[in-house]
């Protein structure tokens, strides 16, 4: 069956992808060496490039921020693993996209949890559901993972039910012991979600995270960590605390980070992603993570443009790029690498690869390591 018509890896692509994972690694070994005497880890300038990023774990295979998915993404060669940080009730960070568990765990099917849904305001959206930081930890043990798009990955409902909610400390441990058994660190992207919303309510995420990286060694510049958040205080707030690489995310042109319209601040991400804002962002971050379309807008129909300017005017004031997300599924593909009608079914992720890499930026976040790593491999010829 062709992978198109197969959503999950076959054997062989997951090995063939670990494997090209593991060359590119050795290509880097050499080079940092000498910084690995001081520090215990490479500088993230050793990572290959183009790196791939596990957008929340093999997450095109497996249900999103589960130790399922980590592993997958792990074991298919993926460079970096990305983590989403959400606190609970008595101040644990999870690991989940958003603090709002509806889609992506079973607490529905809870009864003694029913009174616990409810609607908040969450950066200035009305949702309603059930949220992490109404919980205990234990209470949240008890949930157990689940698809959060069964419409678009039909074959990740087999997983349902299988992995709970790892908290990060669960995480570090899992990346520790990966790394002694590759003999190499395992590379983590981590996200503080709604920074801003969550101090509100006394559940500041920065000093938590930043009290576990310290813990587990991974708060010095050259530690296997990159910190990233839509909001630029929070990484601000990071770099008073620890020394771990930062990324600064951002969202499309015409948006406001959600620190700045608490803060009354009028610059929007096209303010950001000028040489004015670019070289701010570089007086406390090593990075940036755009959305696809700052680095190639797409027209009316979908299809891709012209490329900006911003890959070559970040990389000017000293700053990596890893741009968000590369996925197989037509829906999620620019109009130009779309393959028949099923929106579900594969495209040309392949071309489309091609083109972003070609753009210079420094990685990407992709829901498909294995896919990644083959273009990637590809890209470098």
């Amino acid at each position: 069956m062709t992978q198109g018509a197969d959503g999950s890896p076959g054997r062989r692509t997951v090995l063939g992808a670990a494997v090209l994972g593991t060359a590119a690694l050795g290509l880097a070994s050499t080079a940092a060496r000498a910084d690995e005497r001081d520090s215990g880890h490479g500088s993230y300038r050793d990572l290959p490039s183009p790196t791939v990023i596990a957008h929340r774990g093999a997450s095109g295979y497996r249900p999103e921020h589960t130790l399922g998915s980590y592993q997958l993404a792990l074991d298919m060669g993926a460079h970096v693993i990305e983590q989403d940080l959400v606190p609970t009730k008595d101040g644990h960070l999870v690991c989940r996209h958003e603090n709002d568990i509806t889609g992506t765990t079973d607490v529905a099917a809870h009864p003694e949890f029913a009174s616990r849904k409810t609607t908040k305001s969450i950066d200035g959206v009305s949702l309603t559901g059930w949220f992490t930081e109404d919980f205990t930890l234990a209470e949240l043990k008890t949930l157990r993972a689940k698809e959060r798009i069964p419409a678009n990955r039909q074959e990740n409902t087999l997983y349902d039910g299988r992995w709970g909610i790892p908290t990060f400390e669960e995480v570090l441990r899992w990346a520790e012991k990966e790394g002694r058994r590759r003999g190499r660190p395992v590379w983590l992207h981590v996200e503080t979600k709604h920074p801003t919303y969550f101090r509100g309510i006394g559940l500041g995420l920065e000093e938590r995270l930043a009290r576990l990286l310290r813990r587990y060694g991974r708060d010095r510049r050259n530690s296997p960590v990159f910190l990233q958040s839509f909001e630029p205080s929070s990484i601000q707030r990071l770099a008073g605390l620890v020394d771990s690489p930062r990324v600064v995310l951002l969202s499309a042109a015409n948006t406001r980070p959600w620190d700045f319209v608490q803060a009354g601040d009028p610059r929007t991400v096209a303010d950001l992603v000028k040489p004015e804002g670019l070289k701010w962002i570089a007086s406390y971050a090593q990075g940036m993570g755009p959305t696809l379309d700052l680095i190639i807008p797409k027209d009316a129909n979908g299809k891709l443009g012209t490329q900006t300017t911003l890959v070559r005017d970040a990389h000017a004031k000293g700053l990596i790029l890893h741009p968000y997300t590369m996925r197989n599924e037509n829906t999620f593909l620019p109009a130009d690498f779309r393959r028949g009608t099923d929106p579900n079914a594969y495209g040309d992720a392949f071309g489309a690869f091609k083109v972003y890499f070609e753009t210079g930026i420094d990685g990407i976040f992709t829901d498909n390591s294995d896919t990644g790593l083959l273009a990637a491999a590809d890209f470098r010829g």
